[in-house]
């Protein structure tokens, strides 16, 4: 890193060295912006069919490890998705 900047310091000495002896020359002018005019226009319309996603408990019976292995119903979480449909009522996928 170090290495890198000294290079740097180093290349701005020689440019500023050159253009103070006359061996080096930059010729400047001054610049303008473009004139730009934006002239109407309508945003993209976007219809976004949204995924539906369900989050419950059902019971299930689940071996548990005591001094004995007995069963169990506990309550463990369940995730259903209902996948959007469009206007032909096929499911919408991606690729």
């Amino acid at each position: 890193m170090r290495f890198l900047l000294a290079l740097v310091g180093i290349a701005a000495l020689v440019v500023v060295a050159l253009v103070s002896l006359g061996m080096l020359k930059l010729d400047t002018r001054a610049g303008a912006l473009p004139s730009v005019s934006v002239n109407g226009g309508k945003a993209p319309a976007v219809d976004a069919k949204m995924a539906t996603v369900e989050f419950g408990t059902a019971n299930k019976s689940v071996e548990v490890p005591t001094v004995g292995t007995t069963t169990k119903t506990i309550s463990v979480p369940t995730l259903h998705v209902n996948k959007p449909v469009d206007a032909d009522g096929n499911t919408v996928t991606t690729q």
